[in-house]
């Protein structure tokens, strides 16, 4: 289908809670394939879909040139303490901070077919699982950094070029 660009900081469909999908179409086929070719894009370990402007809930991942999608996503478990990660974010180009992530990380979802699946994890793909979820409610990696660092990479945002 298509690699689509990528909605920034600042777009409301980026602060939107997801809907689930309900009815798995060519429409929902077609998200995930332009979910998948978006991720393939070198230094691209996850895209959700609010990222490309679709507000359901869906993302694609790419971690160690192993690549899928998951429809209907729930962060179920988590383990560990949260630690600070390095991290950034397709949707604010430029900006690595620390944000709080658990070490390991569990996702339930269902495939196109409808059947489940499960992805489950640690290091970068329980970082993405995380990541790509709060993608799906709303939120950006922004609101998971401590408070000093979150008024520094505002600051970075609004000098950005991009903003």
């Amino acid at each position: 289908m298509a690699v689509r660009a990528i909605r920034l900081f600042g777009d409301p469909v980026l602060r939107a809670v997801c809907d689930p999908i309900v009815t798995i179409d060519d429409g929902v086929r077609a998200l995930v394939q332009d979910l998948v070719d978006s991720v393939e894009l070198p230094g691209r370990a996850g895209v959700a879909a609010p990222q490309i402007g679709v507000g359901l809930r869906a993302f694609s991942y790419n971690i160690d040139g192993d690549i899928g999608y998951v429809l209907n996503p729930v962060l179920v478990e988590v383990r560990g303490e949260p630690e600070p990660v390095g991290e950034g974010c397709l949707s604010v180009p430029g900006l690595w901070h620390d944000a709080l992530r658990y070490p390991w990380a569990r996702v339930e979802g269902i495939d196109l077919d409808g059947e489940p699946l499960v992805l489950e994890g640690d290091g970068l793909l329980a970082q993405a699982l995380q990541h790509e979820t709060d993608h799906l409610d709303g939120k950006l990696f922004l609101s998971r950094l401590d408070p000093a660092t979150r008024k520094i990479a505002m600051r970075e945002v609004r000098e950005s070029s991009w903003f």
